[in-house]
């Protein structure tokens, strides 16, 4: 049983497509009691087709839970005897964080990001974040674009520093950046 004060947080970036999600997997397999927190919404006929498929690949490996926003939260009511959460993923977090915060203000979406770091900073298990890197690209054209990688990037950041490991994944291959 990992204890808080040995729990480990393994942070795994990279672009879309990169293998990050194949990495988390496998690093994830090495346990027996794990939890997958998806930060997905069915939001179209699209998104429900890539998380069934997610679903079906994941098989009965897992424990499956689905919180879009209060990832604190969902980390804090973990079933007992989780030895690992795979996070995936940082980057679909964001942008549930900007599109519910639209009327809320900045303050709301600086606090569920506070939340969610300080329940990092205290992990009830090991955690395994997924995260893409969004910043490698050509600059967006329109404001929204430019405050997601923005606000992306900065969790990512802000995350990163927490972890005990992290990876990033270029064409599949994992170079070990801490």
């Amino acid at each position: 049983m990992v204890t808080e004060s040995t729990a480990k947080i393994v942070y795994v970036t990279g672009g879309a497509r990169s293998g990050k999600s194949s990495f988390a997997l496998q690093r994830a397999a090495n346990y027996n009691n794990r939890v997958f927190l998806a930060t997905a919404e069915p939001f179209d006929g699209e998104m429900v087709q890539r998380i069934q498929k997610h679903r079906e690949e994941r098989g009965e490996q897992f424990t499956t839970v689905e919180e879009p926003l209060a990832l604190d939260c969902a980390m804090q009511a973990l079933p007992a005897g989780t030895e690992v959460v795979l996070l995936d993923c940082l980057t679909v977090w964001a942008g549930n964080l900007m599109h519910y915060a639209e009327g809320q203000g900045e303050g709301e979406m600086e606090q569920q990001i506070e939340r969610f770091l300080e329940a990092l900073r205290h992990p009830p298990c090991d955690i395994i974040v997924v995260s893409n890197e969004v910043g490698m690209g050509i600059v967006p054209e329109n404001a929204m674009a430019r405050r997601f990688r923005d606000i992306a990037g900065i969790i990512n950041q802000r995350v990163a520093s927490l972890a005990t490991e992290a990876w990033l994944l270029c064409s599949g291959l994992p170079i070990r950046l801490k």
